[in-house]
């Protein structure tokens, strides 16, 4: 009911093809959550319903996920621990007409592949998190080819190119003006690394914590910078600011430490007892060869235990005062988001959609986020009895509770032989463009 008044103002109901789509994202098998295997699984749902409810129907779906990020902030939001994590995702596709489609990195694979980056942002805290907005990324070459964009039908207000940085910003501004609450702001190295991020975070007054690369330039001692007078009387006035001291690279300092300037902080518990690290702490300045004045902020360098080869370098504009334990816990949150990732692919079927259009691929999204919030919650109302209560226990309950199609032996004779109907014709097609007939 918290979500009805979104699906209303359309040219028709979309309220039963919304609620079958959430039902079907929880039911239907998990790699199959398509509208296909949606409609063999929840009763009286109709495929084309839920299709055209996802591709063509005009509902807002940033009214929606901002709703489902209001809901979120109920549970998690307003508390020193609750932070807004910053990352993306990809999905896999085949072809060129999925709108933003392009080769480019895909994290999950390790490597450039074909397929879709979504810029992405997850309420979190302490270890509850839930995805709240996103943003599609679109390439330059999407954003300069009007017809390409004209067929996946992105709004012309969204085919100017904006960098991940530049959609991460506006989703930090976006959730402040519609009045979620989170104390600090994380990041991984790909935001983090590039200045313009980190200090538009802090004119935004944002406190961050983000990763940064190993080669991430830094000032020991503040380099104040200025123009330096010049020797002689040739040539014209300096201009130029130059800093009065040298710097150095985040990876070449640690290794310059001795062996007792690590700490030793506790992170969490967790399922497998206390997880610690060992870190390295330090004030540092970072300057970016134009500003009038450098950045004081905190350099925390962190080491597994286990494996002390797994550095990472972060940097904080947190108050000074900030304790190395409560850097090192703030910093470690960000494990959380690829978590949500993980449920939103595996249990809410994030990854198994089939559309082609800039509509189709945010109101997807949206009701993924709905029924991310609705395990999030579920999680909440029963910790007290079940602690451990995951996503996929959840799912696996709803399987079993939630009204299923009835399913016959005819009626599973029925869906394969469906099925391999559409899977014919999508082969008779692509031979047709080979200027082939096939016949049944």
């Amino acid at each position: 009911m918290r979500f009805k008044g979104h699906f209303q103002n359309t040219t028709r109901s979309v309220l039963k093809p919304v609620g079958d789509s959430l039902r079907g994202l929880m039911q239907a098998d998990p790699n199959k959550k398509n509208m296909e295997r949606m409609e063999e699984r929840v009763p009286d749902s109709d495929e084309q319903q839920l299709q055209q409810m996802l591709t063509d129907s005009p509902w807002d779906h940033q009214a929606v996920m901002d709703q489902v990020a209001l809901e979120a902030d109920r549970w998690l939001g307003g508390h020193p621990e609750s932070c807004l994590l910053l990352d993306e995702t990809g999905f896999e596709k085949s072809g060129k007409h999925s709108v933003g489609v392009g080769r480019q990195w895909f994290g999950r694979g390790g490597k450039v592949e074909n397929c879709q980056v979504g810029v992405m942002a997850a309420l979190g805290r302490d270890q509850r998190v839930t995805l709240i907005d996103a943003r599609l990324y679109l390439q330059q070459s999407w954003c300069e080819d009007a017809q390409r964009c004209e067929r996946a039908g992105v709004p012309e207000a969204k085919r100017v190119f904006r960098t991940k940085i530049a959609l991460a910003l506006e989703m930090v501004a976006h959730q402040r003006q519609i009045g979620v609450r989170f104390s600090w702001v994380g990041a991984d190295g790909f935001y983090g690394n590039d200045p313009g991020f980190l200090r538009g975070l802090e004119a935004m007054g944002e406190v961050f914590v983000a990763d940064v690369h190993c080669d991430q330039l830094m000032f020991v001692e503040d380099p104040k910078p200025t123009v330096k007078q010049k020797k002689g009387k040739r040539g014209r006035p300096a201009t130029k600011l130059e800093a009065n001291s040298a710097a150095i690279r985040v990876d070449e300092w640690q290794a310059q430490q001795p062996p007792e300037a690590w700490q030793r902080v506790k992170i969490r518990d967790s399922t497998r007892g206390k997880l610690e690290v060992e870190v390295l702490h330090q004030r540092v300045w970072l300057w970016d060869n134009e500003e009038s004045a450098a950045h004081e902020w905190h350099l925390l360098v962190r080491r597994e235990i286990h494996a002390p080869d797994e550095i990472r370098y972060t940097l904080s504009n947190a108050p000074a005062e900030t304790p190395v334990k409560r850097l090192a816990q703030m910093q470690a949150q960000r494990y959380w988001v690829e978590r949500a990732f993980q449920d939103g692919k595996s249990e809410c079927g994030m990854a198994d959609y089939q559309v082609r259009k800039w509509s189709g691929w945010h109101h997807h999204m949206a009701l993924v986020f709905m029924a991310m919030l609705f395990m999030l919650e579920e999680r909440l109302r029963a910790a007290d009895v079940y602690p451990l209560l995951s996503c996929s226990d959840i799912e696996e309950l709803l399987k079993q509770f939630l009204p299923r199609r009835a399913v016959t032996q005819e009626e599973v004779l029925a869906q394969m032989q469906k099925r391999h109907r559409k899977r014919f014709a999508s082969i008779r097609a692509q031979y047709a463009k080979q200027g082939v007939e096939l016949w049944e």
